[in-house]
This record gives structure tokens, sequence and C-alpha cells, in this order.
């Protein structure tokens, strides 16, 4: 829990445990799994989101584990402690994946085989373009993970009942004592649905005030259905940031104030072995996607004045909206954390549509012990050369 119970009840809230297994929305009451009822004025629903395991054979064997929430962080250490494996493989590549399997190798370096496998040709697909992330892949390998991209798992092998293996599409076998699925969630709707409540492609239906399509009940988090703030598209928005915003958000709206839940940016970030990737807004290949005529532009920095001893580098890459010049993207790459959180800046920027032009003018509160020299601020130099770019 992130609030202590007690803390929730010396502040007067009612705290109570227990599986809700219908919503009568005639009666306006939350049916429990022990035949109890709580009546409601208005319904905050905020029932998440589950790990997907896609059909393929294999995915019931004993040891097949996903990524996600406290209960799979349980199983995990129990898999660890009873079944002492040696070789794991991951399936996909997203920032969970790299997170978990990082931590494992560091923890066990000496004991553990990693292997990773993606299906699409990149670590990081949905978060970086492919050139930052070569900075990912070689420093996975590097720190001793093989990443197998371009491949899709057949099914996964088992002996009495037990994962021994994966079988790629490719005919190529990796044994594995463990296999780690992390392919995407799945929102929690199963009793938005019964009540009936509009559904949206991506989750439950809810307005920019996180109403639903019952006047008496809201909704929130990974289980509703948001949208992109540059695009004004569907998506699922499933991270932190939203589900928190959306959650103030409701309570405001319960409060009697109207504020506007703004989209997402689906910004993002994971550590690594020491290494820091972040991004926001639209990579390259998503605006290519989505139709849009992009200029985008890289600079190497660091995280203090090159003189000063414990410099360490990242990597900044902005991508704009040739037509109307405005800032759409960004993805850092960086040996430091406080250099990824420039990521929050970019951010901002999209956020107040500013253009290439804006951001030359962007001023950093430069200090030697912590940003690199002014010629190396990367958020200004990088639209000093998709200026450049746009003159050529």
């Amino acid at each position: 829990m992130v609030v202590p119970d007690e803390n929730l009840k010396n502040q007067g809230i009612e705290v109570v445990v227990g599986d809700v297994v219908r919503i009568a929305t005639d009666q306006r009451q939350v049916m429990l799994a022990d035949g109890s009822a709580i009546s409601y004025d208005k319904l905050f629903l905020a029932t998440g989101a589950s790990p997907v395991i896609p059909p393929i054979e294999g995915r019931d064997l004993d040891g097949v584990l996903t990524l996600r929430g406290l209960p799979c962080a349980c199983k995990i250490k129990e898999a660890f402690a009873t079944r002492k494996p040696e070789r794991i493989v991951f399936v996909g590549a997203g920032f969970i994946t790299l997170e978990v399997a990082s931590l494992l190798l560091a923890a066990n370096p000496e004991n553990l085989d990693v292997t990773i496998v993606e299906l699409m040709d990149r670590p990081l697909p949905l978060m970086l373009d492919a050139d930052m992330a070569a900075l990912v892949r070689s420093h996975l390998e590097e720190n001793g993970i093989k990443m197998l991209t371009g491949e899709r798992v057949e099914k996964i092998v088992g002996t009495d009942g037990k994962v021994a293996g994966v079988a790629l599409a490719s005919g190529q076998q990796l044994p594995a004592d463990l296999v780690f699925m992390n392919i995407g969630t799945r929102p929690n709707v199963e009793l938005a649905q019964d009540a009936g409540l509009q559904m949206g492609r991506f989750g439950i239906k809810v307005n920019c005030y996180q109403e639903t399509s019952d006047p008496h009940i809201l909704a929130g988090g990974d289980c509703v259905e948001k949208f992109h703030l540059i695009t004004g598209k569907p998506v699922p928005g499933q991270l932190r940031g939203p589900a928190v915003i959306q959650g103030r958000l409701a309570a405001k709206r319960l409060a009697g104030h109207a504020i506007p839940f703004p989209g997402v940016l689906n910004a993002g970030g994971c550590q690594f072995f020491g290494r820091v990737a972040s991004s926001t807004g639209l990579t390259e290949e998503e605006a290519a996607k989505e139709g849009l005529e992009t200029v985008s532009a890289t600079v190497e920095s660091r995280s203090k004045h090159g003189m000063i001893p414990g410099v360490k580098t990242w990597r900044l890459k902005l991508v704009f909206n040739k037509n109307n010049h405005k800032l759409i993207g960004g993805q850092i790459v960086a040996q430091a954390v406080v250099s990824a959180k420039a990521i929050d800046t970019v951010s901002a920027l999209i956020w107040g549509g500013k253009t290439i032009e804006d951001i030359t003018t962007h001023m950093c509160a430069c200090n030697p012990d912590i940003s690199s020299e002014p010629s190396l601020e990367p958020i200004s130099i990088a639209a000093e050369q998709a200026l450049q770019k746009l003159r050529g």
C-alpha cells in the first residue's frame, strides 16, 4: 500500500478490505464477495490493469511469470528460492523487462544466463527510435544480457509440467528455467462492463472530468481510455503519471471543481545497469505513422563541465513537426538519473506548444558542477540544429 490503512483511518476514512463482485447501479450499491453491500452517492473505479500472456502453447507451465505488481514480485522471489534458476528468458523488451532483468543479473552475475527476446527490431521500441535504442542495446550486451530482436516466441517448452525452454519461430531453441512475459497489459473492466458502463477501445470511456456514462460513477488510471495530447486519438496511457493526475482530478470534481484532463504524452523512463532511458511524446517512427513530417536533432551532452572530474555523458533527441515547427517528442539516454529527468522539461515545452524557434532561446540554470558548459546545453542546441536543418 502506498498509503497505510492506519493513515487513512486517522483521517476519518473507513477502510473496507474485500472483493467487489458486482456494482448494482440501480440501487447505487457495491456488492462484496462476503454478501455485504456498500451504498454510494458517487463511486470511483480504479481497477487497474493485468498483464497479458499470449495464447501460446506452454503458457500455463510452472515457471512462466509476469512482471506487474506485488503478487508478481512475490512469485518471482519464491521461484528464485525454490527453483534456483540459472537460465532466464524474458519475452518483450519493454522498460519492466529491462529493469527486472538488469537487477536480477546484477545480483547474480556469476550464476545467471539472461536472454531477452523482442518481436520488434530494438529494445524499448515504444519509447525510443532505433538510433537511441542502439545505445541501450549495446549497454545491455556489455553487461551480459543477450538480446534477440526481430524474433517471435512460437511456444514455451516444458518437462514434467515445468518450463524447460522457449521455441522461436525462426527454429532456434532457448533453454530456460524461468520465462518472464512482458508484452503488455489489459485494463480490468469486467466490473464496469457488467454495470453497463460505456467502453472505449482501450478501457472504460470517461469524459475530461473522469466521469463515466453513469453520472454517479467516475473512473481513472489504467482501467480507462485516455487520449494523446498531440494526436487527439484514444490511447491506453497505462503509466503512473496519468493515473495520479486522474485520481486528483476526480477528487477535485467531487469537491466541485471542473479541471479537465489534458491528455497524455506517455512520458516514462527506466534504469538498467547505471543507465537511464526516458522519453515523452512521439518518436519519429510514431509521428510517421500519424502522417507527420518531422525534423529531429540529437545532441551529445554531459552532466557537468568537461573540466570537472566525474562527468557523465548523456544523449538527447528532440522531434519536431516540420509543418508547424512545434516540439512533439523527446528521448534521452543518460549515465545520470538527473540528466534523464530533463525529459520533464521537454514535456513542459510540448505542453506549452513551443516551436523550434522558441526553444533556441531556452535558458538553463548553468553551474559547472551541475550542468554542462553552455555550448552543450542539449535542449537549446538541439533546437539550433533543427533550425539549421530547416534552412537546408
